[in-house]
């Protein structure tokens, strides 16, 4: 069983101290009492708009700084509004599928995401496997040690395990290579 919490934690910490100053953050999907509170720990930094889909269709071009899937892969479709709403520096993140359960769909995910972004890297956490994707923030080496290390009351995230989150073992690493942009 999925804890809500890290999932909340890990979707909301993980793109928020990569980017260096997100003013807008989307949050597309099913929401619950975690995720809300997760985001008020950088709501003096960021404005959060929770939504649907529909959100992704009315947005203005270039209006989104993170956008966070919280229970949905991107389609073509999808992709190509998230494309369009998110600045020049900005940062989507969604679930995937574990390697060891289907890397074929995982793949496919990460070619999809990465035909429209300069980095497009998985990270695990609580037998999830998500996707991050940016125009020009990479997720360990532009990580906000300022903003990671002074979040308070977390259960799972930190700024060791934002960077482990990324790491894989070498036959997956090899497998993905090439498919994932690092």
């Amino acid at each position: 069983m999925k804890n809500s919490k890290i999932f909340a934690e890990m979707m909301v910490h993980i793109p928020l101290c990569t980017h260096i100053e997100a003013k807008n953050v989307l949050v597309i999907g099913s929401i619950n009492d975690e995720l809300k509170n997760e985001t008020k720990k950088h709501s003096s930094e960021s404005n959060f708009e929770f939504s649907d889909l529909s959100a992704l269709e009315t947005k203005e071009d270039k209006s989104v700084d993170i956008i966070i899937l919280t229970n949905m892969r991107p389609d073509l479709k999808i992709v190509s509004n998230i494309y369009r709403v998110l600045k020049n520096d900005g940062i989507v993140t969604f679930v995937s599928e574990s390697f060891s359960k289907n890397s074929e769909e995982l793949k496919k995910d990460l070619k999809l995401i990465g035909e429209k972004f300069w980095i497009a890297m998985p990270f695990s956490f609580d037998h999830t496997t998500t996707i991050l994707a940016s125009r020009k923030y990479h997720p360990t080496a532009d990580l906000n040690l300022q903003r990671a290390d002074f979040l308070e009351d977390m259960d799972y995230y930190s700024a060791e395990i934002h960077s482990a989150s990324f790491v894989f073992p070498a036959k997956i690493h090899k497998e993905l290579t090439g498919i994932a942009k690092r």
